[in-house]
């Protein structure tokens, strides 16, 4: 753990600056507005899910517990019938900006944390900027990108937003990369 000790200022730095970043990309650049649409029938779904008084979670539709279920007649019916939706459900009332950023930034430190790891582990002390830039560039754009991957795979998530979501880690990877390669020494 003593590179935390001695890479501290980075992790910090480059930490802070990824939160930045995304906030920035979130609030006020266009960008993730076109990864999200409303339904046309928003109050109907809307009552049907509360009637159905989901709690906070992930919810799959249709919602078949196991293999056996799903490749039975009625669950092959149910697929082909649809709608299949991936929905996630959050409390009610307006979200809670300020633990939700607080997580962000835990996450953003977290991966710098990471970051720095591999880092140490990869470069002398003395190590040029660019070789610097390089490893620590790449360790974050791999974090911040390879992340959600998987949720365009396996549950739908639009490419064209991951690929969004890709600019913002290159962004966030190249400051990342910049801010070891200054402070590295």
């Amino acid at each position: 753990m003593q590179f935390v000790v001695d890479l501290w200022v980075p992790i910090v730095v480059s930490g802070l600056a990824a939160f930045v970043i995304s906030a920035v990309a979130w609030t006020v650049l266009p960008f993730h507005n076109s990864e999200w649409s409303g339904f046309s029938n928003e109050d109907e779904v809307a009552d049907a899910m509360r009637k159905g008084s989901p709690s906070p979670g992930r919810y799959m539709l249709p919602f078949m517990g196991s293999g056996k279920e799903a490749n039975s007649p009625e669950g092959q019916a149910k697929m082909q019938r649809g709608p299949i939706a991936y929905i996630t459900v959050a409390p009610n009332g307006a979200p809670q900006m300020g633990g939700m950023m607080a997580k962000s930034l835990v996450f953003n430190l977290i991966v710098s944390v990471f970051v720095a790891y591999v880092a140490v582990h990869a470069l002398a002390a003395d190590a040029p900027y660019l070789a610097v830039f390089q490893i620590t560039g790449a360790v974050s754009f791999l974090a911040y990108a390879a992340a959600t991957v998987p949720e365009s795979i396996w549950f739908a998530r639009p490419w064209k937003g991951w690929l969004v979501s890709a600019a913002d880690a290159l962004v966030t990877a190249l400051v990342t990369g910049g801010i070891f390669g200054w402070l590295w020494s």
